[in-house]
This record gives C-alpha cells, sequence and structure tokens, in this order.
C-alpha cells in the first residue's frame, strides 16, 4: 500500500452500541476496497478486525483495531481509508474514545431494527466534547422489522435539526433490495449475489411523492450553512450535485450537518456508496489543525510532511508471539523508520522500527509515513496511550486535540493467584494489561491483604482474567473484595497488663495500668504519658506505646484495626533486673486488649460519597434503590444535559455490585462515581450481619 498526501487520507472511526454491526460494516468496506478476498463473518470467527481469540470465541470486540484500505475517489485519485473498529461494549468505553480523538470523522452506526440506543448517546456526546465531525449509517436496513422511518426521527430527536438523511431504503417484496438517493434523485438497485456494485436507475413511480420532500428538506439544510447557495435556493436555482457535495463537507466539517446513510453489512447494499462518501466528504488530517505548546507559547499547526515528526500515541497491544505493537497518529512530520524519538512523559528514547500500517492481524510494511496518518509501531517500550513522541531536544507538547482521560473504575474484583510461580508473574502481567487498557486499575490493599483489579463492568474485568491465563500464562481466582472494616470504642475503660515470665537467668516483668478513651470520628490515635514517680522508668514508656500500636493494628474482638482512640498510660511497675522493653511492650499490648473489651467497642464500616447521574424520569426508581441499601441522600442538583444528579452516603459494603445493578436499573443510561468519605458506627440491626460476614478474612 503506497503512501498517499495528507489531504487523501481518512481517518475514521467507527463507533457505536454492542451488536449494531460496526465490525461487519468495516468487513464490508474491506471487502469493497479489495482489501480482503472475501467477506468474514463475526459469527464464524472470521472477521478481519476482530482476530484476537477473546474477541472470537465471545462474538465481541475487546480492542481498537486499525484497518486500513483504498478507494478511489474520481478526481481525488486514490484516497486511504483508515477504519478503527471500535468497541461497542459500555466496558470498553475508554477504547472507543480513544479511536474518535485519533480520528477526523466519527462513523456512528445505528440498527435499523433496535434505533438509537444508550451507547449510541455516549459516543455521540464523546466525539462533541473531542470536536469530531459525526457521520450516522443506519446498518441492516434489509432486515425484518427495519424502521428507518423511525430511527431517523429518533435521530432528529437526540441530536437535533442537523440530521440530513442522504438516502432511504428502496423498498423490495422481502426487504429492502437498494437505497434511494436523495442528493441525486435516483434510486440504486443492489443484485443480491455478493457485489458491492450498485445500479442506478430512476425512483419507482410510486415513491416519487414520498421521496420529494425529504429530498428539498436535505437540499435546504445542507445550503444553510452557506449563504451564496441559500441564496440561489430561494431565488429558484437548481443547486447541482457537486455544489451539494462540497457545501455538505464544509457542514460536517463545522459540526452543523449529521449526513445518514443506509447500509446493510451483511447484504452489500449501500456500501460502495458509503466508502465514497467517506471518500469525497469525509474531511482531511489538514482540516482540523494540531495546537501546540512550547514553553509560554502556543501555536496552531497544519499538519505538514515537511516538519520535524510529532507522534501521539493511540493504544498498545501486546502479543506473545509478536511482542509489543504500539497505535499512533503522525500528528505533523513524516516518518521513516531507524529514528530515534523522545517520549515526552518519561523523557525516555524511543527508537522508531520498521512503520506498519495494518489490515486486523495483518501487517503492511511502509517506507515513509505522512502528517495525519495513522501507524502501528513494533517494539516500543514504555509508549502508553496519550504519550506524546517528539524530537530530542524538542519542548513540544499537544494542546489539542485534547485525549481523553479514563474513566474511573465502578467495579471491582479480588485477584489470588492459583500457584506460588503464578504469585511471582502475577503483578508484573497485571500491570500489562493496565498499559494495555488504562481504564483497568490494580492496586494491593495491604489491609485486607488482596490485589484488587478494578474497570468499568463486569465484562471487561472478566476478559482480563482470561486474557491473564492466555497471554501471560498467569492463572487465577476471583474472590469478592472485602470491606476494610475498623473497631473503636465508646467509653472510657482502664486496666492493667502484666507480662510476667521466669525462665531461669534474667526473668521478664513489666506492669502498665493504662486508661483509654473514645477520639473524635478520623482522630487516629493518641498517646499519653502520666506515669509519675518513676512507676515505669522513662525508657521504658516508648515501649509500651509499641505494644499499644501493635494491639490496635491487630484488631480488636472482630479481628479489625483499632481506630480513633486515646491511650493514657497511668502506672506501672518495673523490676531493676528483670524489665525490658520487650516486658513492656507485652504489659502495654494486654492492658489495651483489656481495657479495649470493657469499653463498649463498635464496629466501623467505611462510608462512601456517591454520585450518580441519571434520566429525570428513573430518578425514583434510583432514589428508591439507594435507600434499600442504607444510602442517605444529601441532595439532587440538574446537570448542563438536564439528567437528574443525586448525592448520597452509602455504605461501602452496599456498593460491592452497584455498577452491575445501577446498569440494569437504568437501562444503561445511569452513571455514578464513589469516593471513600469516612466512617461510621454499622447500626445495630445489621451489625452482626455484615460483622459476622467480614470477620471471615
Amino acid at each position: 500500500m503506497n503512501q498517499v498526501p495528507s489531504e487523501r487520507i481518512r481517518n475514521v472511526a467507527v463507533v457505536g452500541g454492542h451488536g449494531v454491526g460496526k465490525t461487519s460494516l468495516v468487513e464490508a468496506l474491506l471487502y469493497h476496497a479489495g482489501a480482503v478476498p472475501r467477506l468474514g463473518r463475526v459469527d464464524d470467527g472470521t472477521s478481519t478486525c476482530d482476530h484476537d481469540p477473546d474477541e472470537i470465541a465471545h462474538h465481541l470486540s475487546v480492542d481498537l483495531t486499525l484497518a486500513s484500505c483504498t478507494v478511489e475517489a474520481g478526481a481525488l485519485g486514490t484516497v486511504v481509508l483508515n477504519l478503527l473498529d471500535a468497541p461497542g461494549e459500555a466496558d470498553f468505553a475508554y477504547q472507543a474514545a480513544c479511536g474518535l480523538a485519533a480520528s477526523d470523522l466519527a462513523l456512528v452506526v445505528v440498527s435499523a431494527t433496535t434505533g438509537v440506543d444508550v451507547r449510541t448517546e455516549d459516543v455521540v456526546e464523546a466525539a462533541a466534547a473531542l470536536g469530531v465531525p459525526r457521520f450516522f449509517v443506519v446498518n441492516g436496513i434489509d432486515r425484518d422489522r427495519a424502521d428507518v422511518e423511525g430511527v431517523l426521527a429518533d435521530l432528529r430527536q437526540r441530536f437535533g435539526a442537523g440530521i440530513a438523511p442522504l438516502e432511504l431504503p428502496l423498498p423490495g417484496p422481502e426487504g429492502a433490495t437498494g437505497v434511494i438517493d436523495l442528493l441525486a434523485d435516483t434510486a440504486v438497485t443492489y443484485r443480491g449475489d455478493g457485489s458491492t456494485r450498485g445500479s442506478a436507475g430512476p425512483i419507482p413511480p410510486e415513491l416519487v411523492a414520498a421521496e420529494s420532500p425529504v429530498h428539498d428538506a436535505l437540499v435546504e439544510g445542507i445550503v444553510v450553512g452557506d449563504d451564496g447557495l441559500m441564496e440561489r435556493y430561494l431565488e429558484g436555482d437548481a443547486i447541482g450535485f457537486d455544489e451539494l457535495e462540497a457545501s455538505l463537507a464544509g457542514g460536517i466539517l463545522t459540526g452543523t450537518v449529521f449526513p445518514v446513510v443506509c447500509t446493510s453489512a451483511t447484504s452489500l447494499i449501500g456500501i460502495d456508496r458509503l466508502a465514497t462518501f467517506l471518500a469525497e466528504v469525509g474531511p482531511s488530517p489538514l482540516a482540523r489543525p494540531v495546537v501546540l505548546s512550547a514553553g509560554d507559547e502556543v501555536v496552531e499547526v497544519t499538519p505538514s510532511p515537511d516538519a520535524d515528526p510529532l507522534l501521539r500515541v493511540v493504544a498498545t497491544r501486546t502479543d506473545p508471539y509478536v511482542g509489543r505493537a504500539t497505535l499512533c497518529r503522525v500528528l505533523t512530520g513524516s516518518l521513516t523508520g531507524d529514528r530515534t524519538l523522545v517520549n515526552r512523559r518519561t523523557r525516555a528514547e524511543e527508537r522508531i522500527h520498521a512503520p506498519e500500517r495494518r489490515l486486523g492481524a495483518t501487517s503492511i510494511p511502509l517506507d515513509r509515513v505522512t502528517a495525519g496518518d495513522l501507524v502501528v509501531l513494533p517494539k516500543l517500550s514504555g509508549a502508553l496511550p496519550g504519550d506524546v513522541l517528539a524530537p530530542k531536544g524538542a519542548p513540544v507538547d499537544v494542546v489539542a486535540p485534547a485525549f481523553p482521560e479514563p474513566a474511573p473504575p465502578v467495579l471491582a474484583t479480588a485477584i489470588v493467584p492459583r500457584s506460588a510461580s503464578d504469585d511471582d508473574k502475577l503483578m508484573g502481567a497485571l500491570h500489562r494489561l493496565c498499559e494495555e487498557d488504562p481504564s483497568l486499575v490494580v492496586s494491593r490493599v495491604d489491609e485486607t491483604h488482596q490485589s484488587v483489579l478494578a474497570g468499568a463492568g463486569e465484562t471487561q474485568l472478566a476478559l482480563a482474567v482470561d486474557r491473564l491465563a492466555r497471554r501471560f500464562g498467569v492463572s487465577v481466582d476471583r474472590e469478592d473484595v472485602r470491606i476494610p472494616y475498623r473497631e473503636t470504642i465508646t467509653a472510657e475503660a482502664t486496666a492493667e497488663g502484666r507480662h510476667k515470665k521466669q525462665t531461669g537467668g534474667h526473668g521478664q516483668f513489666g506492669v502498665a495500668t493504662l486508661r483509654i478513651a473514645p477520639l473524635p470520628r478520623g482522630e487516629g490515635f493518641a498517646f499519653v504519658d502520666e506515669v509519675v514517680g518513676g512507676a515505669i522508668p522513662r525508657q521504658f514508656i516508648p515501649a509500651v506505646r509499641k505494644g499499644v500500636e501493635e494491639a490496635m493494628a491487630a484488631g480488636g474482638l472482630s479481628g479489625f484495626p483499632v481506630v480513633d482512640v486515646s491511650v493514657a498510660c497511668v502506672d506501672g511497675k518495673h523490676h531493676p533486673v528483670d524489665s525490658s522493653e520487650q516486658s513492656f511492650a507485652q504489659a502495654g499490648a494486654l492492658a489495651f486488649r483489656a481495657a479495649f473489651a470493657e469499653a463498649q467497642p463498635v464496629l466501623l464500616e467505611p462510608i462512601s460519597l456517591v454520585e450518580v447521574t441519571v434520566p429525570a424520569e428513573l430518578q425514583g426508581d434510583v432514589l428508591g434503590d439507594l435507600s434499600a441499601r442504607r444510602g442517605r441522600v444529601l441532595g439532587t442538583d440538574v446537570d448542563d444535559r438536564g439528567r437528574q444528579v443525586v448525592r448520597a452516603n452509602v455504605p461501602t459494603a452496599e456498593l460491592a455490585r452497584y455498577a452491575v445493578d445501577l446498569r440494569a436499573i437504568t437501562g444503561g443510561r445511569g452513571r455514578f462515581r464513589a469516593e471513600h468519605a469516612r466512617y461510621e458506627p454499622v447500626p445495630p440491626a445489621v451489625a452482626a450481619r455484615y460483622g459476622a460476614a467480614a470477620a471471615e478474612r
């Protein structure tokens, strides 16, 4: 595949909900372009983009996958389509966001049968936030129960008047057999024999009356952004196809027009026309300048092949046989092999080896990559998504387009290695997984002695565990994340601790009397020396404190760490020969345990501050569910999109599966974030239940 100028590159992120046919649509475009010899199928595990064993096994896109091909676009000549097939499952939303950040156009795929779902809204919102133009595809128009008219109405309702249908289905006796071209006023029919080329002809007479007003509305919607064309249109002049297409391209770039086309990826209806639209009206990298900063200076730069090379890392993937591969976008300049660039985040040098394009799992070597193109670089050592690679000594950072940050994880699982060898490799493998997908977060919780993997949902976590075994040879089991309960006291108590041991020679002797009292929540620990008259020599007081601290860390009656306690050492006894630091440490621990048992101890549970964002019509369901989880609602607000934002204090133990439950309650339209707020006593009605469960550590 030869390199083409930047103006003939189209970087397209194919996004949408799960199951709407994104991967099949990419496969059909590749087949139309001649990049693949036969049409692969997701269900058969033969599609170009879903080549990972996990994707094949689950019929689910997991990774952001690049598939490049070329199409011929009239006067433009050969155009490179860099198609980024993005996962549709909500658990992998960060991968889709990275694909949008690397693209110049979002191809939003919507099912003709199920219409606009919550993921459609999410990806459109993400594209708008990144300033990426949008282009809609209604896929599966030949299926039973396809309702393109209803989908178009839904698109207008959700995304505004800029929705501009360029095509309508051409009905046949058993479903759509083609499309009606609203720009050219023609009908395009497909034979259904595996060919991607349609045959243009007149619109059937019975459909002309229905098509005419839609055509007029489309033309008006396109020319409204061009004063000259609008004036001619109002004067009754006929606007030519080329002029409409040029105005359409401008409207797409400015985000005022959102074209809609109709396809069937399985029957190959409209695929040739979609490829042509992408090539002819899709924005090139030159249309979206890059904003750079160097020191205090901020400058807008149009991508140029003659500048110094500047790359942004989009995604990384580790293959157990091939090694590490890094997907990058060349922001400016040109790139060849055997070049050294510097990672602006780590300051480490990265040696650029042979650059490649990708067709799913197939590598296509390139001698040179120009500004605006997407490229895969093998063997980069430490580059992560969002990193910028620049020439050595160039203090350049990218201001815009911005790169997305992963959302905070909302679901966690504890990972338990099955063997000692698995334990040795576990943390390294987990960190490599998190490098590939920064929306995964791994941590070691010393308080509960667990390795915890957190992410966006159950599917993501389950696949991460599968990949640990398949890619890194680490077998693990999953268990619930333990809640870090604590204990404290609610009354004062005094007790004596006596440690005496005689074994021949010097013995051990120490007596300490302690008075303990509760501290305000969150104060932790305070120790006071109130010994008078030398009952305990001064050099042994630190040992008493050490014994108390060890006893608190070891846990109270339920075995959880003790907090918020003030301890005063008030009296004691010593022996001139047998007393030692060890003796008084033991005496301090014994005295504390005895006093703690008499000070009305209580179990404390962590409380999280939760912020839930839901559509207004679902607020009641969410409030009821939070109440059932012992939550206390603090207040509600309305965000800039009219959604309700509910803030509440909820026991952390009640949130273990909240991400899954909220998705079920709200049909995927609810979002939440939680952070630790404080500790509170467990209510008596549930103390026994939660205390017993928590004690099984």
